[in-house]
């Protein structure tokens, strides 16, 4: 759905909030187009992960109106109008909000995941 396995066959869908998370780490280096976007995490993950475009610009959107993106007008690499996205200041202190929160759930899932095995 919004980011999926892409080498599971059961394309699962990854936790609440990893779509925008991506977005905000991959535009930190670079501002982007949208399918840029997409062809940055793919290519970053080694086709682990895939985003689906039709779930890609609603997050945009939305991060557009909470203020941790803005946009500015640009043209693609075939000389096409588009719109490339850049990380705020308030996306900057977001995302690093998010990544430690990230780090808990995953060092909780981490502790449960061994307990399960012993």
């Amino acid at each position: 759905m919004i980011l999926a396995m892409a080498k599971n066959p059961e394309h699962r869908d990854l936790f609440p909030g990893a779509l925008e998370v991506m977005i905000l780490q991959s535009l930190r280096f670079k501002p982007m187009h949208g399918y840029a976007l997409v062809k940055h995490i793919k290519q970053v993950s080694d086709d682990l992960l895939q985003v689906e475009e039709g779930s890609l610009y609603p997050a945009l959107q939305r991060m557009l109106k909470e203020g941790l993106l803005e946009v500015e007008a640009g043209t693609s690499a075939k000389g096409r109008p588009t719109r490339i996205y850049r990380l705020t200041n308030a996306g900057i202190l977001h995302l690093e909000r998010e990544v430690v929160s990230f780090n808990r759930m995953f060092a909780g899932i981490t502790r449960v995941l061994a307990t399960a095995k012993a």
